[in-house]
């Protein structure tokens, strides 16, 4: 009998030892667990400095908001600034013990997990707004034990840190709510075209419903899924007595949107322009930083530019057919601030911008630069040139180039002012041999034009390919010998409201003031007396120059007052012609009229150079 309890008592003290070592593992294991899940904790401390991706802003001259730029469309909201109502919602769906927890809903973790072992599956989370953030800021989406610890821990972490209104702030401007639109502000815009401020209590409850399955729960997509997860909102919200029987009922009745509200650029072509020179200059920090763009475009200035090119085409288009093209750009040729781009008849359509990357033949409207190398020999407007047939050598061996005037007469000795008003191509072009091509292109270079120019003579009446925004900068030269910098934007500041760049006027001198008065006669001459005798209806002193090509395929007029420097090109993409008799004079001229009249309350006279 001995023998057999001491064999009891050994097997005892065995199945103790396994026992031990069994316990002994399973803790290392649990300590080895949590120790690798805490240890690589990130420090919510780095809170203290949130910012979450916020869209840049680029406003007009005159302060209003032309677009944005984003990789996520969001605007940040300080939670003082989100509505009562508003932050209610998400708590009625979301956690509405959030302001009695520690970071995790003890209560809320039994309730899911009671209606989860009835389901016989997940049907419900027990994760907090606190949690929602922390994985949100710092923890991938995977559903494993060991993210779900951190997770928690993290949230106790968080609320030890930060007050309750501070952690729905920062959730409500991180959450996703679909349709590209991160955060409150930037969903309330999107979903409502308002500001969070202005949402409504159906419209809280929407965006509250939300950020657990956006796109099973988008009202575009799903309107019946999404009404339904709204009035459920709302239910809540009244069973929670955050909303009266009156308020809940009314929400009831508000329809969901019914598209969604993406902002369509103000000057989308400008607003191109200005986005690819800033992403040269800050990279992916444009879209991401939450800059503030202060261009120099004039809201209403462009509204006139936009309006005139739309008037002005339909008008074309009854004479032609469809398919033609007009470009327009509107400088102040005192600081070489781009008040007004349209770069052709719909941006969203047709991105190519006409203003700044089609290069056309100018025609008549590159005379000027023939005509000032003239002046800076010492010519005036009074001097004469003549006007008559004229042969040169082509540029193959035995070719004769014969250039012609467009009516086909010949006026024998004009002056420089004649010539210039009535736009003769003999003239100009014997103007030009006497004074050599070199010297042409040496002007035209210095006042601005960046194209190749090729050194023949057929460059004196436009053969050379040009941009709009080229020739409207250096006529700008014309107008004040100054050659302005071309600039679109004054300046950015950042999100804390620090100005972080800002550019000034810079303007080179580049004619004296006696050539400029010469030109400036020259180009009077044409409104007055010449080619664009039309412009006179504008009822103030304007100078400028029409432009036609070949067959009518390009139509220019280039011009400006006593501050604005404004150039408008008519044609089609393909190069075919424009239609018959669409001259500069016809096609260009009324355009930049209109515009001239539209936007002559915005111009306050000047003192002329």
């Amino acid at each position: 009998m001995h023998s057999v309890w001491k064999r009891i008592r050994d097997a005892g003290a065995s199945w103790r030892l396994v026992i031990v070592f069994v316990c002994a593992i399973v803790v290392g294991t649990a300590g080895g667990f949590l120790f690798s899940t805490f240890s690589g904790l990130p420090s919510v401390a780095m809170l203290e400095n949130y910012a979450p991706l916020e869209a840049s802003r680029v406003y007009s001259s005159d302060g209003n908001v032309l677009a944005e730029l984003y990789v996520e469309r969001r605007t940040f909201l300080p939670h003082h600034l989100i509505p009562d109502h508003v932050k209610k919602a998400f708590i009625a769906v979301e956690d509405v013990r959030f302001y009695w927890h520690p970071g995790i809903d003890f209560i809320g973790i039994a309730r899911a997990l009671w209606r989860d072992i009835r389901a016989g599956s997940v049907v419900e989370g027990g994760s907090t707004i606190t949690q929602q953030l922390a994985r949100m800021l710092f923890l991938t989406p995977d559903k494993s034990v060991r993210r779900k610890v951190r997770e928690a821990a993290l949230s106790i972490l968080i609320e030890r840190r930060y007050t309750k209104d501070e952690i729905l702030g920062m959730y409500l401007n991180q959450a996703y709510f679909g349709t590209r639109a991160y955060g409150i502000e930037a969903a309330a815009q999107t979903y409502f075209g308002k500001t969070a401020r202005e949402l409504t209590v159906a419209d809280a409850a929407l965006l509250a419903s939300m950020p657990k399955a956006p796109s099973k729960y988008s009202p575009f997509k799903n309107p019946q899924k999404a009404k339904a997860r709204r009035d459920s909102a709302l239910r809540q919200m009244l069973d929670y007595g955050f909303i009266t029987p009156s308020q809940y009922e009314e929400a009831l009745r508000t329809p969901l949107p019914e598209r969604p509200h993406f902002r369509k650029y103000d000057a989308p072509y400008f607003i191109e322009t200005l986005r690819q020179q800033l992403e040269e200059l800050y990279g992916n920090a444009i879209y991401t930083d939450g800059y503030r763009v202060y261009a120099t475009i004039d809201s209403s200035v462009q509204g006139a530019a936009e309006d005139a090119v739309r008037s002005g085409l339909s008008a074309i288009e009854k004479r032609t057919g469809s398919g033609v093209e007009a470009a327009l750009i509107a400088l102040d040729f005192r600081t070489g601030d781009v008040k007004a781009m349209v770069g052709g008849s719909d941006f969203w359509n047709n991105q190519f911008n006409r203003a700044t990357q089609a290069l056309r033949q100018p025609g008549s409207a590159f005379k000027p630069f023939v005509f000032m190398a003239a002046i800076e020999t010492g010519m005036t407007a009074a001097d004469v040139v003549y006007d008559s047939p004229v042969a040169f050598a082509g540029s193959k061996p035995g070719e004769k180039w014969i250039p012609r005037n467009y009516d086909g007469k010949y006026y024998g000795t004009v002056t420089l002012r004649t010539a210039l008003a009535k736009s003769l191509n003999c003239a100009t072009v014997r103007l030009a041999a006497d004074i050599g091509v070199d010297d042409i292109i040496s002007v035209a270079k210095r006042l601005g034009i960046r194209s190749q120019l090729q050194p023949y003579l057929t460059i004196s009446i436009g053969s050379a390919d040009v941009t709009l925004i080229d020739i409207v900068s250096a006529y700008a030269a014309f107008a004040s010998g100054r050659r302005p910098t071309v600039r679109l934007h004054e300046k950015i500041l950042n999100r804390d409201g620090v100005v972080i760049s800002e550019t000034f006027p810079i303007a080179e001198r580049v004619l004296s003031e006696d050539d400029v008065r010469e030109m400036r006669t020259l180009l009077r001459a044409v409104v007055e007396e010449g080619t664009a005798v039309r412009a006179r209806e504008i009822g103030r002193p304007v100078f400028g120059k029409t432009g036609t090509t070949n067959d009518y395929t390009d139509a220019w007029f280039i011009g400006f007052d006593d501050r604005l420097v404004v150039g408008v090109w008519v044609g089609r993409d393909d190069h075919t012609p424009i239609g018959a008799g669409e001259t500069g004079a016809r096609a260009a001229l009324p355009i930049w009229i209109d515009f001239m009249k539209r936007v002559l309350p915005q111009t306050p006279s000047v003192q002329n150079p």
